[in-house]
């Protein structure tokens, strides 16, 4: 392939995306996320740049931190903070794509926050300008064609951190290698989660050489987090209830409900069982048909708000309707079920009721997790089938306290033995600055 061919590739995508950007306005739906992040992302290099006008001190350097979105930024989260602990002078900027993790970018701990610039020429020259950062730490999954290129232009240094590259990712097909390619090949290193990730990306065109597994910042993030948890606040306390067993679902969808519904009531035949639980859209298109499967299956229910605002005893389900507190209500959870796994999109994360030292049920598509599989080998996790199955295990865990503390002894030793990842990842891009 001749050189000229990557970058007219990048420049006409660049082109295509100019061109798609007043039509993304005119077909984002009023208070989508796609409208939101449309919007978000308007005056965002002029915020870049008041900033740097205002703060940027040019004799510091610079690592410009980049996460698609929520989970990636609480990634990023950890490795800033253990950037911030070893080199306390640099300076660092975080962007991320998604609305879904502008509610936390402040809370990332990088001097400058804000949504990723559109990808295009004009852009993404003026924030390399005002940033001028020494790095560019790519976190997950996301790179961008003309922000890579640009910033290699002007000499920084790139890395993809806390990497992942499974096997079935559309990225090693030849659409995306095609585009993507010259992206994966600007890379200074790959810090990767694990050695089978580290091996893929050779096929991206990043030479081994400069893959190195860094593990997983993720568990360090999940795990400063409970160890900062304060057990005794309003919330934990309204829920716990130390004569019924509490069943904590997090990020459920509709298929998970109707598996987990008619569990928790056959459960129920043989033990105490409340269920709290936490959709993964808290409103009202999902409450509907969550609270009419709760009436049919005859268990008393009520809505978080409503319970924090009177006193009383609880109901034989609480329905969760806000965002951003499912992490403190696995520490109420005697058995945890993670929702996803009876869902096209797939398993969310096991880690934080693992780190919380609970045993955690989850449906059985789950091969986009690599943490249910492997909590399931440690002991600490496990996988059902059905509704039946989800049953059982119930009734199991319900009459073996035993077993019970045995798989949340080894969840939390799971969790803990892959502590380090956030270290690993600064250390590489502090090793790419020093070699700068």
């Amino acid at each position: 392939m001749r050189p000229a061919e990557p970058r007219l590739r990048e420049r006409l995508y660049g082109l295509a995306l100019r061109g798609a950007r007043p039509l993304l306005r005119l077909a984002a739906p009023a208070g989508s996320k796609l409208a939101r992040g449309i919007q978000g992302r308007s005056g965002a290099v002029e915020r870049l740049e008041a900033w740097a006008a205002r703060e940027r001190d040019r004799r510091r350097r610079l690592v410009w931190v980049h996460a698609p979105s929520v989970g990636e930024a609480l990634m990023a989260q950890a490795i800033v903070a253990a950037l911030r602990a070893r080199a306390p002078d640099l300076q660092l900027a975080f962007t991320f794509f998604s609305p879904s993790a502008e509610r936390m970018a402040g809370r990332v701990g990088a001097d400058v926050h804000d949504y990723l610039p559109w990808d295009i020429p004009a852009d993404v020259e003026r924030a390399l300008a005002a940033l001028a950062p020494a790095a560019l730490a790519w976190v997950r999954t996301e790179a961008w064609p003309l922000l890579s290129a640009a910033a290699a232009a002007r000499g920084a240094r790139q890395a993809l951190v806390n990497a992942v590259l499974p096997a079935g990712s559309s990225r090693l097909r030849a659409p995306s290698r095609l585009l993507l390619g010259p992206t994966y090949r600007r890379l200074d290193a790959v810090g990767a989660v694990s050695a089978d990730d580290a091996r893929r990306f050779s096929r991206l065109g990043v030479p081994l050489e400069r893959t190195r597994v860094t593990g997983d910042a993720r568990f360090d993030q999940v795990w400063r987090r409970v160890q900062a948890l304060d057990r005794e606040a309003p919330l934990i306390r309204r829920l716990r209830d130390p004569a019924a067993l509490t069943l904590v679902a997090g990020s459920t969808w509709g298929p998970d409900e109707e598996h987990l519904v008619p569990a928790l009531a056959a459960a129920r035949r043989a033990a105490r069982w409340r269920l709290v639980v936490a959709p993964h859209e808290p409103d009202e298109a999902h409450f509907a048909p969550l609270e009419a499967r709760l009436d049919a299956a005859g268990l008393a229910h009520a809505r978080l708000a409503r319970l924090e605002a009177a006193a009383g005893a609880l109901p034989d389900v609480v329905v969760v309707d806000r965002v951003g507190v499912l992490a403190d209500l696995y520490a109420v959870a005697d058995v945890a079920y993670v929702g996803g796994g009876f869902h096209a999109a797939g398993l969310h994360s096991v880690v934080e009721p693992a780190a919380l030292g609970v045993p955690v049920l989850f449906g059985p598509r789950h091969q986009n997790a690599r943490e249910a599989a492997e909590l399931e080998r440690a002991g600490g996790g496990l996988a059902v089938r059905d509704g039946e199955a989800l049953a059982a295990a119930l009734r199991g865990l319900a009459a073996d306290a035993a077993q019970r503390a045995a798989r949340g002894e080894a969840a939390v030793a799971y969790v803990r033995s892959r502590l380090g990842g956030a270290a690993a990842n600064a250390k590489l891009l502090l090793e790419l600055l020093a070699g700068a």
